[in-house]
C-alpha cells in the first residue's frame, strides 16, 4: 500500500527548474527521508504534496488524492511539524493543544497526546516558558492530534543538544510504531540512519539516489577500507573481501585494527558532488 507516488513532478521558478522529473514512492508506515542540500529542490517537493504549493507538471497522489485539489476531509488525515512554527506563547501546553484538536473531527484526547510528547509535567505551563526541546515536543503534539496517517516533519531536531536529539528520536519511532507514515526532511545524516527505513537524496532538481540507510548508492558493496598499525606507521588497504585479507594478513600481529566502509555521510556527499 503507497501513501506517496509522485511521478514527473516538475516545478519551476522564473525559468529555473526546483524540481525536475522527481519519482517516489513511500509506503504506508514507514519512515522515509528526503535527504538534500539547500536550495536542492526538498522544500518545494514536501509543500506540494502538503498541499501549499501548486506544481507545474506531473502525477502526485497522497492518501489517494491528488494535494492540488483534495478538500478539508483530506488535510484532516495529515499531520505537519514545520521547522519554525508560531505558537500562542501565552496559552498553555494543555490549551494550545485543545485548540488544535478542535479543528479536526475525530481528534486524540488532548491529555493523551501530552502523555505521549512526555510533557505531561508542562501541561500547565505557559508555551513561552518551555526549552527549545520541549517546544518541538509541543510542535509535534499539535502535528498529530488529529491523528493523522501521514506525519510531516520538517528539520524537527534543528539546534538541538545530542541529548535531546535522542529523546526526540525515541519519540519519532513511537509514532511509527503505531503506523503512522512519516515524511521527514533533515540535514543530520546520523538521524536519517538512526530513524528511516528508507531515504533518498535530491539534488538540483532530482532524485539521484534511493533505498535504505545501509544501501544508499551501492554503500553496502562498496569497498571497505582495512586499517591497522604497522611496524613502520599506520597501513591502509582497500578491498572487496576485507576478511580474506584479514586471513592473509593472519600471521603478523594487526594492532588497532579497523574495517570500514563508506559511511551514510561519505556516500551522501559524494551523491551530491559536495568535497569531502
Amino acid at each position: 500500500m503507497t501513501a506517496i507516488q509522485v511521478r514527473g513532478l516538475r516545478k519551476s521558478y522564473r525559468g529555473h527548474a526546483a524540481v525536475d522529473g522527481v519519482d517516489l514512492d513511500i509506503r504506508q508506515g514507514e519512515v522515509f527521508a528526503l535527504l538534500g542540500p539547500n536550495g536542492a529542490g526538498k522544500t518545494t517537493t514536501v509543500e506540494i504534496l502538503e498541499g501549499h504549493r501548486k506544481r507545474d507538471a506531473g502525477d502526485v497522489d497522497v492518501l489517494g488524492a491528488d494535494p492540488a485539489t483534495a478538500g478539508r476531509a483530506w488535510r484532516a488525515r495529515l499531520g505537519i511539524v514545520l521547522q519554525t512554527a508560531n505558537d500562542a506563547a501565552e496559552l498553555t501546553v494543555r490549551e494550545s493543544v485543545r485548540h488544535y484538536a478542535a479543528y479536526y473531527p475525530n481528534p486524540a484526547g488532548p491529555d493523551d497526546v501530552i502523555e505521549q510528547v512526555g510533557l505531561t509535567a508542562k501541561a500547565d505551563a505557559r508555551v513561552k516558558s518551555l526549552s527549545g526541546g520541549q517546544r518541538r515536543r509541543l510542535d509535534v503534539a499539535l502535528g498529530v492530534v488529529g491523528r493523522p496517517e501521514l506525519v510531516f516533519l520538517d528539520e524537527p531536531t534543528t539546534g538541538f543538544d545530542p541529548e535531546a536529539r535522542r529523546q526526540f528520536w525515541e519519540l519519532i519511532r513511537n509514532l511509527a510504531t503505531s503506523g503512522t507514515t512519516i515524511l521527514l526532511t533533515t540535514h543530520y545524516l546520523d538521524e536519517a540512519e538512526a530513524l528511516a527505513d528508507r531515504v533518498a537524496v535530491i539534488a538540483g532538481g532530482r532524485i539521484v539516489a534511493e533505498g535504505t540507510p545501509a544501501t544508499l548508492g551501492g554503500r553496502s558493496t562498496a569497498k571497505a577500507t582495512v586499517s591497522w598499525l604497522g611496524p613502520g606507521g599506520r597501513e591502509t588497504r582497500t578491498t572487496d573481501t576485507p576478511a580474506a585479507l584479514i586471513r592473509e594478513l593472519g600471521d603478523h600481529e594487526l594492532p588497532e585494527l579497523t574495517v570500514t566502509r563508506p559511511s551514510l555521510e561519505d556516500t551522501y556527499l559524494s551523491l551530491i558532488g559536495a568535497p569531502r
